[in-house]
């Protein structure tokens, strides 16, 4: 579906984005885009949508039309009501559109209509650019921090829409977010950018066991908990945590049963996205130390 090799994105002196290994997104893939602030999400983005110049190469046989975007900021005009607004966008009447009518149903959004941009809370504001996007039903989507300030309810009823109006489709779901649980429940593949380059893309599974194992035992970073887990491999975790890496089924248990005889609440995870994302950095930082060696 789409290709991107080689890609440069400069801002000014500024190099923003670097991507120099191949990343192909296929068709039905539920992309997760992942990194700190700066680290070149929205870039990337825009250079696909083709709202920044670059350098290299973007390969898709999709025109500009068949893709769509929820953006981190969207301007309406404030004081027009709903209804009119999405008309006007859409260049439809809502009442002789029996799909647009589907998406005002699914996402609860009757009660909305009438009122005006400035009146809606930022879970409705969200909702409508959402709707506004799904409605164009194209192969490429994106959506970039779609759940950004926004309450965790709020956050978690906008996921679930958004995961079950794709769930029989084939569009190619790209979700930019730094909020780990949501592309956990979401997300089949990973592309983890850092300061404007590809930490690692792929699979979400496989990428977790290559940086973390088979799967992990995390617990609180306390006296006790340290002295009865030091002999067991430990990977990057949150300053307050502990994460073990486990190899084996054998070794989990073991672990879990050292645990579990010592009353230590424990959480067992084969998915963790933020420590995975933690340790494929920390692999990566280690790699960048031993070339300038």
């Amino acid at each position: 579906m789409l290709t991107i090799n080689n890609l440069e994105v400069n801002y000014g002196k500024e190099i923003a984005l670097s991507i120099k290994s191949k990343i192909t997104f296929e068709e039905g893939n539920r992309i997760g885009i992942i990194g700190a602030n700066g680290a070149g999400k929205t870039t990337l983005v825009k250079a696909i949508l083709g709202l920044v110049k670059y350098n290299g190469s973007i390969h898709t046989n999709l025109l500009p039309e068949q893709m769509s975007a929820h953006m981190q900021e969207n301007n309406y005009v404030v004081t027009m009501k709903i209804k009119y607004i999405i008309e006007a966008i859409l260049g439809c009447s809502i009442k002789n559109n029996e799909k647009l009518k589907e998406l005002i149903n699914f996402f609860n959004f009757e009660g909305c209509l009438n009122k005006k941009y400035s009146n809606l809370s930022g879970g409705q504001k969200q909702r409508l650019t959402i709707i506004l996007v799904l409605i164009q039903d194209s192969p490429l989507v994106f959506f970039d921090e779609v759940t950004s300030g926004l309450d965790f309810e709020t956050r978690n009823q906008l996921m679930e829409k958004i995961s079950e109006w794709y769930k029989n489709k084939n569009s190619t779901v790209c979700i930019v977010s730094h909020y780990y649980e949501e592309l956990e429940r979401l997300a089949n593949k990973i592309l983890i950018l850092d300061k404007g380059k590809v930490v690692d893309f792929g699979v979400k599974e496989e990428l977790f066991e290559k940086y973390c194992g088979n799967s992990v035992i995390i617990i609180q970073n306390d006296t006790i908990e340290d002295n009865l887990t030091k002999k067991f491999t430990r990977i990057e975790a949150p300053e307050n945590l502990i994460a073990i890496s486990c190899e084996s089924k054998e070794n989990e248990l073991e672990i879990i049963n050292i645990l579990a005889s010592n009353n230590i609440n424990f959480k067992r995870s084969n998915n963790d996205i933020e420590i995975m994302v933690m340790n494929a950095k920390a692999s990566q930082n280690k790699l960048n130390h031993y070339k300038k060696l």
